[in-house]
């Protein structure tokens, strides 16, 4: 307090002679400018699949931080047996924890969860079963799924086929959703 005012201090830089504040951001900022549409049905696709990523992102959230944990406690035990009991312990608290969630989801959520796994993760759900489960069950899931008519090592493309995706994920991240 100076003179009875509050002051704030911040950190700046020097620009051209002027003396600009200089504030780090935790991450990224995207600005976004409002969707316009060509037509009623693509605005209704678009609330649809605005509908959907709210449904599934938290779970992809959850998912990415429940790898990087299981992870984390897989490479820190050196024994095997162990190893193999902590991921069936884990994978049974999983299914407790999500089936009825993952359950009552639509076809179409099924597959934006897959993708939004591989965005949060960097690495496709059949790379993320390989790797916790082995190859073999892998396989199998990957079978179960084309048998639906998906794809677990469908890889997630921001910039192109799922460039909506980004953008509404990115519109949550942002609080305008």
């Amino acid at each position: 307090m100076v003179n009875g005012r509050i002051v704030f201090v911040l950190p700046a830089k020097v620009y051209q002679g002027d003396t600009l504040p200089y504030i780090r951001l935790p991450r990224p900022v995207y600005i976004i400018p409002p969707r316009v549409f060509k037509n009623e049905r693509e605005r209704r696709r678009y609330t649809r699949l605005v509908r959907d990523i709210k449904k599934v992102y938290p779970l992809a959230v959850k998912a990415r931080n429940i790898f990087y944990f299981i992870q984390d406690s897989v490479n820190k035990i050196k024994d095997p047996v162990k190893r193999k009991l902590f991921i069936k312990e884990q994978e049974q608290l999983l299914r407790e924890q999500f089936e009825d969630d993952i359950r009552h989801l639509t076809f179409r959520q099924g597959r934006l969860l897959i993708k939004l796994i591989d965005r949060e993760t960097d690495h496709t759900s059949y790379e993320l079963i390989k790797q916790l489960k082995g190859s073999f069950s892998a396989f199998f899931w990957q079978t179960v799924a084309r048998f639906f008519g998906e794809n677990l090592k469908e890889q997630y493309d921001p910039h192109d086929e799922d460039k909506y995706i980004e953008e509404i994920v990115h519109r949550i991240e942002n609080g305008q959703l």
